[in-house]
C-alpha cells in the first residue's frame, strides 16, 4: 500500500488528471503521524496532523516545481476552442531586484490566471521587460559597464526571483524591449506613424534635465519643476525634437472611455488629461513680403465653424519662431514690442480656406491651456475683436443672427447657409479629409514628445539628407540597431553622435550622403504596444499577425500601479487606436478592465528637525513616543518602501520567513487591490492568514480521522438535527461559491473573497463528528473550500487536495476525478440553491429567546404586519402568545427572523 502511494507521487500530474491512476489516487492512507515526525503526504502517503513551519517548507518545495511544470504543459495543450482570457500585469523595468510592489501586482495576476484556467479558459498571463531607459545608461556611466550586459544580467536575476515566488507566467512569450527582434517592430510602427503624417520634427522649448542631460516630457516634471528621476531643477531649452501627433486622436480617445467599465477613477483622470475637445487646429504656410518661407504653423481655434472670418494669427512671445532657427525670426524680432500686440510683416495662408492673414505677436504671456498659436476671429470673441480693431485689421463677417436666436454662416464658401453646429461638423470633417487640420482636441493637450538625447533607447529609423530631407529607413533594412560605444559620459548631445561610422550613411531615396537620426525614443513608445507582441512574440515578418491579436485583444484585466494611470495608458490607447485605423487590428481599445493596485508602504522613521531617515534599530521605543537613540524627536509615517528610507522589505527574506503562500494570502487579504497596504507584521493581517492555513489543514485532518473510525460513511444514519446541520453546510458552501466567484470576476476584492472562505472554514470547523463521518455535504464543502483557495495559495491547496483525494471511502465525485487541485473545474452553485422557494422558514424569538419556527409565504416574508399576524395565528403563536400583550414585533431585514417583545 505504502509503496503504491510513493510511486504515485513520482507520476506527472497530467497522468493523474487523465485518470490512468485513479485507483491509486483513491487508495486509503491510514496513518496519522505524531507531531514529532516531519513528513509530507505527497511524498510518503502519511498525513501529518498539524501544519507547522517545517511542513509548510516541505509542501512548497514539493509543489513549487510541479505546479510550474504543469502550468507550462497545460498552456501547450490548451485548444483555441476554449474561451480566451488575457490577464496582463504591467511589465517591470529590470532594475535587478524585485520589491514588494512587484510581488503584489504579480500575485494578483497569477491568482486571476489560475482562477480563469480553472474556469476552463485559455489563459494568457505573459511576462517581459521594459528594458530600455536611463537607469541602465546611468549605471554604465557610473560603473563603466555595457548597458546591454547590465540589463541582461538584471533580467536573469529578476526572472529567477519571479520563479522562486512560484509565479506561473507564459515564459514562452517573453518579450524584452531592448532586443532587436522587439525594437525592430517599434521602429516599424514609428515608420507607419511617420508615413501617416503623425510623426514629425519641430523646434520646441523642452524641459532639460541638467543632471541626466536629457529632454523630459512635461509629465516627467513634478509640481516643483524638478525631474521625476534625478530630482534636478529642470531648465528650458530649445531643441529640434520628434513628436507624435496624438492630438489628432484626442476626441476618439475621449469618446471611447464611455464604452469601458469603471476603472477605479482612472477614466476621469484620462478624460481630465485630454480635456474637452471643442476646437481644432488648422495648418498655415508662412510668407514674408509675399514670398513662401517653407515654414508651416498649426493654429488652434475654439470656433472652427467661423474660420472664414479669421482676422489674424497670434503667437506668444515665447514661441519657437522667435527663439529658434526659423527663417521668419528676424522679421518677427523686428516687429516685436514687449507688452503690446505687435503686428508683423509675416503673413499666414490658411490651407483650408486659402485666406491669408497677418501674424501678430500677442502681448500675453500665455493663452488657454498649453496653446502657443491661436486664430483670432472677431465674430466669436470680444477680445479678438478689440485686437483686430486696435491693429486696424480687416476681416469678413461670417455669422448672421436669426430671429430664433440661432446663427447661420455667411461668406463661408460652400458652408454658407449652414447653422453653426452644422458648419462645425462639416468644416472640421472636410479639413480632416484634406489633411490640413480639423481633428477635434482641447486647448490643454499637447503632442507627444518622444525624443531623448540618450544612448540606451530605440533608435529613431530616419536619415537626414541634404536633398531629400528626413527619409524613413526602408522596412527591409530594419532594425536600425544600436552601435556599440566604447564609453558613455551622459553629458551634452546624444551619445550616438560619436558613432561616426554608424551616423554617416546613404540616403535610401537618392543614395547621396546622409546622416542617421541620433535621438532615441522615449521608453513609453516601447511600452505603448507590448501587449500586442505577447499575442505573437516570435513573428519575424511583422509585429503580430492580425488574427492572433484579434483573438487575444482586448486584454481582459490589466493590472498595474496608479502612477501609470495617465501617461502610459494614454499612449497605449493612442497606439491601439492608430493600429485599428491602419487595419492592423480590429479592436480600438487595448484594455477592457483595469485593476489599479495601491502601494505597499513601510513604517518610516525620521528626525523631526532635519528630516533624516532612521533605521528601526536607531530608535528607542521604551516610552510612549519613540525617540532617536542619538537624541531628537522622531516622526513616524507610512511611506512607499525604499532603501533610502530604511523602510523596505526584501521579498526573498519575507518569503523565506513566512512562505510563498502566506505572503500571497497576506497581500490579497490585507487590503482591497486599489488601496495601500501598510506593512506591519505585528498588528495586521499576517497572523490571521497564518491561523487560517492551519485551520484548513486541520479540516482535512478532521475528515481523514473521522473516516478511519471504522464505519463506512452512510448519510442515511444522520438524525434530524444532523441533517439540519448538513443543510446549513450546503447553503454556506453555495453562498461562498457565489460570493467568491463574483469577487474574482467583478470587483477583485480578494480580501472579501478570503473573508468568505474563512466563514466557510468556521462552519466546517464546528461540524459534529457524525456529520463529518457520514455526510457528503461536509466532504463537498471542504473540497470546494480547497479548490477556491487554490488560485491564492496553490502550494498548500495542492497538498490539501492530495490528502482529500485519498480519504477513506469518499462520497463525493469531486474527489474521484483525479488530477491536481489547479486542474479541477472551478466549483459552481448547485441549481437548487438558486431556486426561489415558495415558503420561508422563519425563526421566532420572544423577548430575544428562540422559541421555534413558523413557515410563511415568501411574498409576504418582508411585510412586518402580515408576518406578525401569521405567527399569531400559527400553533406556535397560539400556544405561546395567545393571552399575552404584545409591545412590539421586529422583523429582521437580513435574515428570516422575527423578535416579538411582550410584557413578562
Amino acid at each position: 500500500m505504502q509503496v503504491s502511494v510513493r510511486r504515485l507521487a513520482l507520476y506527472p500530474l497530467a497522468v493523474a488528471r487523465s485518470g490512468q491512476i485513479r485507483g491509486a489516487l483513491l487508495s486509503p492512507a491510514p496513518h496519522l503521524l505524531s507531531p514529532s515526525t516531519r513528513t509530507l503526504f505527497s511524498e510518503t502517503g502519511v498525513w501529518e496532523r498539524d501544519y507547522r513551519t517545517e511542513t509548510r517548507r516541505k509542501v512548497e518545495e514539493w509543489w513549487h516545481p510541479r505546479i510550474m511544470t504543469q502550468w507550462r504543459k497545460d498552456a501547450l495543450e490548451e485548444g483555441s476552442n476554449r474561451k480566451k482570457f488575457y490577464v496582463l500585469s504591467m511589465f517591470p523595468y529590470p532594475s535587478g531586484r524585485l520589491h514588494m510592489g512587484h510581488v503584489r501586482v504579480y500575485t494578483i495576476s497569477d491568482t486571476i490566471g489560475h482562477f480563469q484556467r480553472m474556469r476552463g479558459h485559455q489563459v494568457l498571463n505573459p511576462m517581459g521587460w521594459d528594458a530600455f531607459g536611463l537607469p541602465a545608461e546611468n549605471a554604465a556611466i557610473e560603473r563603466g559597464l555595457d548597458p546591454e550586459d547590465w540589463t541582461k544580467r538584471n533580467i536573469q536575476s529578476m526572472r529567477e526571483q519571479l520563479d522562486s515566488l512560484g509565479l506561473c507566467f507564459n515564459w514562452d512569450r517573453e518579450v524584452t524591449t531592448c532586443l532587436p527582434d522587439y525594437y525592430r517592430w517599434t521602429q516599424y510602427l514609428f515608420i507607419k506613424l511617420f508615413e501617416a503624417g503623425l510623426a514629425y520634427q519641430k523646434e520646441a522649448v523642452v524641459n532639460w534635465d541638467p543632471v541626466d542631460q536629457t529632454v523630459l516630457a512635461d509629465e516627467q516634471v513634478d509640481e516643483n519643476g524638478r525631474s521625476w528621476r534625478s530630482g534636478a531643477l529642470v531648465e528650458q531649452k530649445l531643441l529640434t525634437q520628434w513628436f507624435i501627433k496624438t492630438t489628432n486622436f484626442a476626441k476618439p480617445l475621449l469618446d471611447a472611455l464611455a464604452d469601458l467599465p469603471e476603472w477605479y477613477g482612472v477614466k476621469a483622470m484620462q478624460a481630465n488629461w485630454i480635456g474637452e475637445c471643442t476646437g481644432c487646429y488648422f495648418d498655415f504656410k508662412l510668407k514674408v513680403n509675399g514670398e513662401e518661407t517653407g515654414e508651416t504653423l498649426s493654429a488652434y481655434s475654439s470656433s472652427p465653424e467661423a474660420v472664414f472670418g479669421a482676422a489674424y494669427l497670434a503667437i506668444l512671445p515665447s514661441h519657437r519662431l522667435l527663439h529658434g532657427s526659423s527663417s521668419v525670426r528676424s522679421a518677427l524680432e523686428k516687429a516685436f514690442q514687449p507688452g503690446r500686440d505687435s503686428l508683423t510683416e509675416v503673413t499666414a495662408r490658411n490651407l483650408f480656406t486659402g485666406h491669408e492673414v497677418p501674424l501678430v505677436i500677442s502681448h500675453k504671456e500665455a493663452f488657454d491651456g498649453y496653446l502657443d498659436t491661436v486664430i483670432g476671429i472677431p465674430d466669436c470673441s470680444e477680445e479678438d475683436l478689440s485686437v483686430a480693431t486696435a491693429l486696424n485689421l480687416s476681416w469678413t463677417t461670417v455669422l448672421k443672427s436669426d430671429g430664433d436666436e440661432t446663427q447661420t454662416l455667411i461668406n463661408s464658401d460652400e458652408f454658407s447657409g449652414l447653422t453653426r453646429q452644422q458648419a462645425f461638423e462639416s468644416i472640421t470633417q472636410k479639413a480632416r479629409e484634406q489633411k490640413v487640420g480639423g481633428h477635434l482636441t482641447s486647448s490643454k493637450l499637447r503632442d507627444w514628445l518622444i525624443s531623448r538625447q540618450r544612448y540606451w533607447g530605440t533608435p529613431i529609423p530616419v536619415v537626414h539628407c541634404g536633398s531629400c530631407g528626413s527619409v524613413a529607413v526602408p522596412e527591409e533594412e530594419l532594425p536600425v540597431t544600436l552601435p556599440k560605444l566604447p564609453s558613455l559620459t551622459g553629458k551634452g548631445a546624444s551619445p550616438l553622435e560619436a558613432a561616426h561610422d554608424w551616423v554617416n550613411c546613404k540616403c535610401p531615396r537618392c543614395k547621396g550622403p546622409a546622416r542617421r537620426e541620433t535621438d532615441t525614443m522615449d521608453t513609453f513608445v516601447d511600452s505603448a504596444w507590448y501587449y500586442f507582441r505577447y499575442a505573437d512574440p516570435h513573428n519575424t515578418d511583422r509585429p503580430f499577425e492580425r488574427h492572433l491579436a484579434d483573438h487575444w485583444l482586448p486584454v481582459d484585466v490589466y493590472i498595474g500601479g496608479k502612477e501609470h494611470a495617465v501617461m502610459h495608458l494614454y499612449y497605449a490607447r493612442f497606439l491601439c487606436h492608430f493600429c485599428q485605423d491602419q487595419g492592423l487590428v480590429a479592436h480600438r481599445e487595448p484594455f477592457w478592465k483595469l485593476l489599479v493596485q495601491g502601494l505597499i508602504k513601510g513604517q518610516t522613521f525620521k528626525l523631526a528637525e532635519s528630516g533624516q531617515y532612521l533605521k528601526r534599530e536607531e530608535i528607542d521605543f521604551t516610552d510612549k513616543e519613540p525617540v532617536a537613540r542619538g537624541g531628537g524627536r522622531v516622526e513616524v509615517t507610512w511611506e512607499k518602501m525604499s532603501k533610502s528610507k530604511h523602510n523596505g522589505l526584501d521579498p526573498q527574506e519575507v518569503v523565506q520567513q513566512y512562505g510563498v503562500d502566506t505572503v500571497r494570502l497576506y497581500i490579497l487579504y490585507a487590503a482591497p487591490p486599489e488601496q495601500d497596504i501598510l506593512w506591519n507584521v505585528k498588528t495586521d493581517a499576517l497572523p490571521g492568514v497564518l491561523r487560517w492555513q492551519s485551520r484548513l489543514w486541520q479540516l482535512v485532518t478532521k475528515l481523514r480521522g473521522a473516516r478511519q473510525l471504522g464505519d463506512v460513511p452512510n448519510p442515511s444514519l444522520l438524525k434530524k438535527k444532523e441533517l439540519a446541520e448538513t443543510k446549513k453546510i450546503w447553503e454556506n458552501k453555495n453562498y461562498a461559491i457565489q460570493e467568491v466567484t463574483s469577487h474574482f470576476t467583478e470587483d477583485f476584492l480578494f480580501n472579501a473573497a478570503i473573508s468568505r472562505l474563512m466563514g466557510l472554514t468556521n462552519t466546517l470547523s464546528s461540524a459534529t463528528v457524525r456529520v463529518v463521518q457520514h455526510s457528503v455535504e461536509f466532504e463537498e464543502a471542504l473540497a470546494t473550500l480547497v479548490m477556491m483557495t487554490a488560485p491564492m495559495a496553490p502550494h498548500l491547496a495542492s497538498e490539501l487536495w492530495a490528502g482529500l483525494c485519498q480519504v477513506k471511502n469518499p462520497l463525493s465525485p469531486f474527489l474521484q476525478r483525479g488530477g491536481d487541485v489547479l486542474q479541477q473545474f472551478w466549483p459552481t452553485v448547485d441549481p437548487e440553491y438558486l431556486d426561489v422557494p415558495d415558503f420561508v422558514e422563519l425563526s421566532v424569538l420572544i423577548n430575544n429567546k428562540a422559541c421555534g419556527t413558523v413557515t410563511v409565504p415568501l411574498q409576504v416574508s418582508k411585510d412586518s404586519e402580515q408576518v406578525r399576524q401569521l405567527v399569531l395565528e400559527s400553533p406556535l403563536g397560539q400556544k405561546l402568545l395567545g393571552e399575552r400583550s404584545i409591545k412590539r414585533a421586529i422583523l429582521s431585514p437580513r435574515t428570516a427572523l422575527i423578535n416579538i417583545l411582550i410584557d413578562e
